[in-house]
């Protein structure tokens, strides 16, 4: 799972109140088999596969395993050429560490900004040289939300110059909507249509009390990864943007030290969800960077079971799982692996598990059903962004989908939560389904995080197809134990660390359980007469359905 801005943090005040009301035990249908799951996850997550990072020799081991396994299960493959892979090139660029120079100019000369201490910037996939410089402007948060009837553009002329924009999002914004508009890939697309050249994000309180500046010293060394089109161009980026920076709240108040506003003030009217407008800055900018390119492929694993009805087999319910991880970790510790055990083998063996269930039946569901191990999920959701804009199936055939992300299986659950669930009629289906094993499905207990757009199935929904991020939930079996407790340990200790590996204390009951709920939503929503569809006015079925 790809989580952002210190999530363990904001949990600890909502975990405590996850109720512990078990429902009617029920008889499923069919019987996942525990001992599968156990041994996909030991083998997925072992030191040999060294963490599974895109591009790397694990992973390919990964996939490799993942797609005799679909093999064995008699799926069709649903890759390219006839094979259960669907290979996809990436540029992976890294920054020379050395090379970097940033200079402010003003009335009072120019200043040079301290590279890591005041300021961040990363690699450019575009070009091995970057040469960013221009005037600067300020533009609020850079946000244009015309639904939320908010333009930081407005009365602004930003064209051939340097945005600086706040990070994040008006306070009053609605959590997954404004998750949307305040994503860094929005603000680039806004800044660039309006014709600037660079954009400069500036660091909140906000920013500063969920994810501090000094942690970030913590990615310095990451590359930026773009998977690359049919032309070799980088996806997600724009090449009028000829460069970016983080700066440091000291960095700004160089920044606004001569502006009609001083950041102070700015942050002040933050503090009272007041958007503040934008103005000039006296301030222009130099930034200067070289990175090496490095050209990289890592596969997506594709299987397929068939439906049997001749007219709805067309149609295809997509689950999806990320297999890749995060690779090495930079530490002194003689475990240096970061194995990915719960992040996300253990989506990927329940996704397995679940075709394994779909196999053995004699009569098969009216819809398809395609089963995609996606690869770069850490990199910034970019396997299943190119599936979801490649797809091996006929373009707009896919129906749903239904993601499998970091379950945490050290208890039994009694409830699942099924995340975007409120945005489409799929949040009747996978009720409906999790009552066939006595499950209950709970409401969102962390919507300010905005899960739903923080993991492979928003790939999807960007192509305007209804899904859910499904999760055991915080009810337990045992009124012993919290589940949403289980989940803020292992973020606080394990989360992208060596410690995320096979030794920790997985309840292989609730792995299986796992395993039936998923099998029971897929059957729900390939058999049900109507295909999937978002609620009428829903705000990411309007922007985004084709």
């Amino acid at each position: 799972m790809k989580l952002s801005f210190g999530l363990g943090a904001t949990l600890s005040a909502l975990l405590l109140v996850a109720c512990q009301t078990v429902p009617e035990k029920h008889t499923p249908e069919v019987a996942a088999d525990a001992s599968r799951i156990k041994s996909h996850l030991r083998f997925l997550s072992d030191d040999l596969l060294e963490g599974r990072d895109t591009g790397s020799r694990g992973h390919e081991i990964a996939s490799s395993y993942i797609a005799a396994e679909f093999e064995k299960y008699g799926l069709t493959p649903a890759g390219d050429n006839g094979t259960y892979m669907q290979r996809v090139n990436f540029v992976q660029a890294y920054i020379d560490q050395s090379s970097i120079s940033l200079t402010l100019t003003g009335a009072q000369g120019e200043t040079a900004l301290s590279y890591p201490k005041q300021f961040l910037t990363g690699a450019n996939p575009l070009s091995e040289t970057t040469q960013m410089a221009g005037k600067l402007v300020f533009v609020g948060y850079g946000i244009v939300a015309p639904e939320l009837a908010h333009n930081d553009y407005q009365g602004l002329n930003v064209e051939g110059k340097i945005v600086v924009a706040l990070h994040g999002k008006p306070k009053s914004f609605p959590s997954e909507e404004g998750a949307h508009f305040g994503s860094g890939r929005e603000k680039l697309r806004h800044a660039s249509e309006n014709g600037a050249v660079g954009f400069i994000t500036i660091s909140t309180p906000l920013a500063e009390k969920v994810r501090p500046y000094q942690n970030l010293l913590n990615y310095l060394h990451t590359p930026t990864v773009r998977w690359l089109d049919k032309d070799g161009k980088p996806s997600g980026v724009y090449p009028e943007m000829t460069g970016s920076a983080y700066f440091s709240k000291e960095a700004a108040e160089l920044v606004f030290a001569d502006a009609e506003q001083s950041l102070e003030q700015i942050y002040a009217m933050l503090e009272k969800d007041e958007s503040p407008k934008g103005f000039d800055l006296s301030m222009g900018i130099q930034l200067g960077s070289k990175s090496t390119h490095k050209a990289i492929s890592s596969p997506n694993v594709v299987g397929m079971i068939e439906g049997s009805d001749p007219m709805l087999k067309n149609e295809y319910v997509v689950y999806s799982a990320h297999s890749d991880h995060i690779g090495f970790a930079k530490t002194v510790k003689k475990d240096k692996i970061n194995n990915g055990a719960m992040d996300n083998a253990t989506g990927t063996s329940v996704l397995m598990e679940t075709a394994r269930l779909f196999s053995q039946l004699e009569k098969r569901p009216k819809r398809s059903i395609l089963f995609v191990a996606v690869t770069g999920e850490e990199k910034g959701l970019l396997g299943s962004d190119y599936y979801a804009q490649n797809p091996t199936v006929p373009e707009g055939s896919m129906v749903a989908t239904v993601n499998l992300d970091m379950p945490i299986l050290t208890y039994e659950f009694a409830d699942v939560i099924a995340f975007g669930a409120d945005h489409s009629d799929m949040k009747a289906s996978v009720a409906k389904a999790a009552e066939k094993i006595g499950l209950t499905l709970s409401p969102d207990p962390m919507p300010e995080q905005a899960l739903f757009t923080r993991s492979d199935h928003y790939s999807f929904v960007k192509q305007g197809i209804p899904s859910v991020f499904l999760v055991p939930g915080f009810k337990s079996v045992d009124p012993e134990v919290n589940g949403g407790k289980q989940f803020a340990h292992f973020l606080k200790t394990n989360y992208h660390k060596p410690g995320d590996d096979f030794t920790q204390p997985f309840n292989w009951k609730a792995a299986t359980k796992f395993a039936e709920v998923n099998y029971h939503i897929g059957l729900t929503l390939a058999n049900q007469a109507q295909a999937s569809s978002w609620n009428k006015g829903d705000f990411f079925g309007d922007n985004f359905s084709k």
